[in-house]
């Protein structure tokens, strides 16, 4: 047991009513919709590892692999923490990011740093989706008085933050510059 803000003592365990509340049942929809897009970019960026020329962005993509599947995994233990089965619910968002991206690879030449600059702007645009979707279901978390739950949620925000800033990095350390004088 923990307590609130307002002292006030909460429990991961759901009552009947916060379950059926609108506002849980929309929380866990949300929680569904962010799973999907995981398990879908685990298949994702192998492609876009293999279509970067620099090494650096590759070994980006294979670290932020292994990483997605951890936040994957992490989901399937906010549903058992929720008394919820781990179903992924199509998330169009995602699906139009990941085509948005495989688009930037055949629009572009391979072993160039311009297509490199194209997929660190399509993983920019997805980590940007994961921020803003892992920190709001962190807010409803905490809203809820589900303490675990967002301590979880926070640790994979944390992540993708970081993959952000590590993308900027390699962007503005060469891969702009490189991209400019082709």
């Amino acid at each position: 047991m923990t307590t609130n803000k307002s002292g006030k003592s909460t429990t991961n365990h759901l009552s009947p009513e916060m379950k059926s509340s609108e506002f849980h049942r929309f929380f866990v929809d949300e929680l569904k919709d962010i799973y999907w897009a995981e398990k879908h970019l685990i298949k994702a960026l192998p492609r876009m590892q293999k279509a970067s020329h620099s090494e650096d962005l590759a070994a980006a993509f294979e670290k932020h692999t292994h990483e997605t599947e951890e936040h994957a995994a992490t989901l399937e233990k906010v549903f058992s923490l929720l008394d919820e089965k781990a179903v992924a619910k199509k998330c169009e968002a995602m699906e139009g990011l990941v085509e948005e991206a495989n688009e930037i690879m055949s629009d572009t030449e391979s072993e160039t740093a311009t297509r490199d600059a194209g997929l660190i702007l399509a993983a920019q645009k997805i980590e940007h989706y994961e921020i803003a979707t892992y920190g709001t279901l962190r807010a409803f978390a905490e809203q809820m008085e589900h303490t675990e739950v967002a301590k979880l949620l926070q640790q994979t925000l944390d992540n993708e933050k970081e993959t952000d800033t590590a993308l900027t990095e390699i962007a503005e350390n060469f891969v702009n510059e490189q991209a400019m004088a082709e």
